[in-house]
C-alpha cells in the first residue's frame, strides 16, 4: 500500500515508519519543518510538508494513498486551555483526513488510548473514554470508527499510557522529564495504581495488522504490560537518574493529573487472538534501565 501517515517522525511514529517499510509498504510522511522532513526522508519515507493544520494537505494526500495512519499530536498538556486547543486541531485534521477517504473503502487508522474502567482492566469491548481532560480527544476517535458507515475501513489502535523505547516515551517519560527539571521523581496518590505499557516496535506491529487487516468500525489494545504499578516505575527512573522518589499531589503534573493519579490496566487478549499480535520487546521495567543520569 501507498500509506500517508502524521506523526511519523515521533517515538511511535518512527516505529511504524519502519515497520510498513519493512514489509513491503511506501510510505509518505507528514512534516512540519525541515529537521522532520529530514527525518522522514533519511528513514525512507517521502516528506510531506505541512502540519495538523493544514487541511488542504491533509485532504490532498489522503486521497491519494491507499490507507492513512493518524499519530500525530502536539502534546501540549502545559495548560487546560493549551490541551483544548490541541484537541481541537487534532478533531478538524481527523475530519479532513476521513471526508478524504469516504466511499473508498480505503483504511484509516487512527491512534487513541485505553480506557479507564473502575474495577478492572479495561478491554477492547469497553467504550472509548470521553470524559476526562482528554476526553475530547475520545470524541474523535468515535468519530473515525464512525466513518464505517460512510464507506470508510476505520479501526482504532488503543495505547497504553506509556509507549516505550530505551527507558524514554509515554507516561513513564514524562515522569523522567519532570524528575530531570525538579530533581525529584514524584508520583502521585499512593502509587498502587497501575499503567499499561508497550514497547514501540510492537505497538508499529499492531498499527500495521490492523492497516492490512482490521474491520470497519474496530478498536484495538496495544497493551504488553497489563499494569506496572506507578511507585515501582518511580522507584526505577530514581535509581537510574540517582534521584529521591517522592509522592506528590496529582496537581503538579497539571492538566493530566487526574489520569496519573488513576489505576487504569488494561489487557489485550481479544487483539492477540484476532490479529495476531504477540509482543516481544522488553518490559516497561526493564527498559527503563536504559535511562542514563
Amino acid at each position: 500500500m501507498r500509506v500517508f501517515i502524521t506523526g511519523g517522525t515521533g517515538l511511535v511514529g518512527s516505529a511504524v515508519v519502519a515497520e510498513l517499510l519493512g514489509n513491503g509498504h511506501t510510505v509518505l510522511a507528514l512534516a512540519r519543518s525541515d529537521a522532520s522532513a529530514a527525518a522522514a526522508s533519511s528513514a525512507g519515507a517521502e516528506p510531506v510538508r505541512g502540519s495538523l493544520a493544514d487541511l488542504d494537505v491533509l485532504r490532498k494526500y489522503a486521497t491519494g494513498a491507499d490507507g492513512v495512519i493518524h499519530l500525530a499530536f502536539s502534546n501540549d498538556f502545559s495548560s487546560p486551555e493549551a490541551l483544548a486547543r490541541a484537541i481541537a486541531e487534532e478533531t478538524a485534521a481527523q475530519e479532513a483526513l476521513g471526508d478524504a477517504l469516504a466511499d473508498s473503502d480505503r483504511p484509516f487508522v487512527t491512534v487513541s488510548g485505553t480506557p479507564l474502567v473502575p474495577g478492572r482492566p479495561s478491554t477492547e469491548a469497553d467504550p472509548t473514554s470521553t470524559d476526562g481532560p482528554v476526553g475530547g480527544r475520545g470524541q474523535a476517535v468515535i468519530g473515525v470508527l464512525d466513518l464505517a458507515s460512510r464507506g470508510v475501513r476505520s479501526s482504532a489502535v488503543r495505547l497504553p499510557r506509556t509507549v516505550h523505547s530505551n527507558g524514554n516515551g509515554g507516561f513513564a517519560g514524562l515522569l523522567t522529564h519532570i524528575a530531570r527539571q525538579t530533581g525529584v521523581v514524584g508520583y502521585p496518590g499512593d502509587g498502587n495504581q497501575r499503567w499499561p505499557a508497550v514497547h514501540a516496535l510492537d505497538a508499529a506491529v499492531l498499527f500495521r495488522l490492523a492497516l492490512e487487516q482490521a474491520p470497519a468500525g474496530t478498536a484495538w489494545h496495544a497493551v504488553a504490560d497489563d499494569g506496572d504499578r506507578v511507585r515501582d516505575i518511580a522507584e526505577v527512573i530514581g535509581r537510574r537518574l540517582s534521584l529521591p522518589v517522592q509522592q506528590m499531589p496529582a496537581e503538579a503534573f497539571g492538566p493530566i493529573g487526574p489520569i496519573f493519579a488513576s489505576d487504569q490496566p488494561a489487557t489485550s487478549s481479544h487483539t492477540r487472538q484476532a490479529l495476531g499480535w504477540e509482543p516481544e520487546g522488553p518490559s516497561l521495567l526493564i527498559d527503563l534501565e536504559n535511562l542514563q543520569p
